[in-house]
């Protein structure tokens, strides 16, 4: 009892602690940006230039770290998932940022001339960016690099569900950036929660829609804008005419990857009646490729915590009692190595229907036709992500056309998320907002129009006292 008091007062300091830094540090980098609130090209690309060199080097460190937290993670999904996509989008907008940073000439309307007008994208001033356990680098790294590429401090929240991955990357960033232009913030969910509450110019959210609602509200009361990356249950349709191997396989890929525990993973299949049980088997067989076996494999990435591996087992046991049929794909688990199953006959009652699942289950549902599949979605929340398997481009259009998703791969999973010269985002519960590439600079500056005169100034015709001639003309020529 004593030990358990003394660590409850530990703990308390700590985050008394960690809370007080985080003020300091706040106030330290709104006092920085103030001081210089447009740094140069030159000065972001070197930013960015010392990131990519940095992840580059350490990269040996941070698989360590990640791997540490998961108590397994594939060393290959790490480099592939993480630091791969990390480091191309440092590049990409390394490439193009003094691009991105020239002003926008735009028109000026003849009744206004003599005059010029332009848009300036201007730094917003201290970023907050709160970092889910998943993909605890990458979904770090790729807001830090539009809002430095964008001119802002930044202040990154971690999980603390990946406290060796903090320490690392704390440490790491330590060593090329002064805390009053990128800190780290430690902590556990009270951390978090006043996080969410400090006056930031713009704050990112990557989490669940449930925690996002709140982040959401905690930033209404500074008008803090916000980015929020959620999730949802991202379906996947199989048209009636794709090769099963070729749809099984794409959609085993996305769904394995990090064991299921991505926000864009596949929820949920829409298979047509007729094929569901060629479909399971084709899946069976990806999986076995990717997985000859489950024990002691390295490329099985474990589930990150006990809390999520008890969550994702009364999954399985709620659809059981309910009446599903649980296709388990290996024997048995090992430590948080969780099979990975397939799930037949469920219904909107079960849990697997009404939560993200976020791991290793598939749910498979049978349509009857396409349009039918297609209302499935629309019923529902909308998607994060969106993919159709399908070979047919008049079948592919009209699931462009006909659904409401943040994106969308025809004949993938996931790889949308990588491609750096388009914007990630959801739409309504599964996000708002956007970022990745140019959309990122654009998301953490501010487009500021400006107007320009000289000393010639021709609009003194619209100033009082009304009524006279000239005035009388610019309504006759204009207000038509």
């Amino acid at each position: 009892m004593v030990a358990e008091v003394a660590q409850l007062e530990q703990s308390l300091h700590n985050s008394q602690a960690q809370l007080s830094h985080m003020h300091s540090t706040f106030a330290v980098q709104r006092q920085a940006f103030n001081a210089n609130p447009m740094p140069a090209a030159e000065q972001r690309i070197r930013w960015l230039k010392s990131l990519a060199e940095l992840l580059s080097n350490e990269r040996d460190s941070l698989i360590k770290a990640i791997n540490q937290d998961f108590s397994n993670r594939s060393a290959d999904e790490t480099l592939l998932a993480e630091l791969l996509p990390s480091l191309h989008g440092i590049h990409y907008a390394t490439k193009r940022l003094k691009k991105w940073m020239k002003p926008s000439r735009r028109k000026v309307g003849v009744q206004f001339m003599p005059a010029a007008a332009k848009v300036i994208y201007q730094p917003l001033g201290v970023v907050g960016v709160i970092v889910p356990w998943n993909y605890p680098l990458f979904l770090a790294i790729g807001p830090l690099t539009g809002a430095l590429a964008a001119g802002n401090r930044v202040m990154i929240k971690m999980s603390e569900s990946t406290p060796t991955t903090t320490q690392v990357l704390k440490d790491l960033l330590a060593t090329i950036f002064p805390e009053d232009l990128v800190s780290v913030v430690q902590g556990e969910a009270d951390v978090g929660v006043a996080f969410s509450k400090l006056p930031f110019d713009h704050l990112l959210f990557t989490g669940a829609t449930s925690i996002g609602r709140h982040v959401m509200r905690a930033a209404a009361d500074n008008l803090t804008p916000v980015t929020l990356e959620l999730g949802g249950k991202s379906p996947a349709i199989v048209s009636a005419s794709v090769p099963l191997a070729d749809a099984a396989e794409r959609i085993a890929f996305g769904k394995t990857l990090n064991a299921g525990q991505t926000c864009v993973a596949p929820d949920y299949v829409l298979v047509p009646k007729d094929r569901v049980m060629g479909f399971v088997e084709a899946y069976r067989q990806a999986v076995a490729t990717f997985f000859p076996k489950l024990t002691d494999n390295p490329d099985y990435t474990a589930i990150i915590n006990e809390r999520q591996l008890q969550r994702l087992n009364s999954y399985v046991a709620d659809a059981q009692d309910k009446g599903a049929e649980v296709i388990p794909l290996f024997a048995e688990g090992q430590g948080r190595r969780m099979p990975h199953a397939l799930l037949l006959n469920v219904s909107n009652e079960m849990k697997v229907m009404q939560e993200e699942i976020f791991g290793p289950l598939l749910p498979i549902i049978p349509y009857d036709s396409l349009e039918q599949a297609l209302s499935f979605v629309r019923e529902r929340d909308r998607p994060l992500a969106l993919y159709y398997f399908g070979y047919d481009k008049a079948e592919q259009q009209h699931v462009l056309t006909h659904s409401h998703s943040g994106g969308v791969c025809i004949n993938d999973t996931l790889l949308h998320v990588a491609q750096d010269d388009m914007p990630f985002g959801g739409v309504g519960p599964s996000g708002m907002g956007h970022y990745h590439g140019h959309e990122g600079f654009l998301t953490f500056s501010k487009a500021k129009g400006v107007f320009i005169k000289q000393r010639f100034n021709a609009a003194k015709v619209i100033y009082p006292p009304y009524g006279g001639w000239l005035l009388n003309m610019v309504y006759k020529f204009f207000v038509r």
